[in-house]
């Protein structure tokens, strides 16, 4: 059974910073591209970052620079460092796991973490 398990989020001012963890389990981590997507009310979920098994990253317009993504293999686990928050950044985010080969593809969803950054 495949599991993505994300922690980390909860309620942070602007300028404030938050880790998000999301620890798998029933796939073979290392051979899956992982990222992180948001959704904010009302909007559609969007890609915020995602880091390859060769770990290789790129990052959303709206983060670079803010946001860091990482992952430890040795703990099927990928982080998600959040800095300089800002109220826009406000959403629920979700860890994803991807991998696509030439004949199928495997792709599951955690079930998400709220951010929230207000003063």
């Amino acid at each position: 059974q495949v599991q993505l398990v994300e922690s980390g989020g909860g309620l942070v001012q602007p300028g404030g910073s938050l880790r998000l963890s999301c620890t798998t389990s029933g796939i073979r981590f290392s051979l899956y591209v992982m990222a992180w997507y948001r959704q904010a009310p009302g909007k559609q979920r969007e890609l915020v970052a995602a880091i390859s098994s060769l770990d290789t990253t790129n990052y959303a317009d709206s983060v670079k620079s803010r946001f860091t993504i990482s992952r430890d293999n040795t703990k099927n686990t990928v982080y998600l460092q959040m800095n300089s928050l800002k109220p826009e950044d406000t959403a629920v985010y979700y860890c994803n796991a991807d991998r696509t080969l030439v004949s199928t593809a495997y792709n599951y969803w955690g079930q998400g973490t709220q951010v929230t950054v207000s003063s």
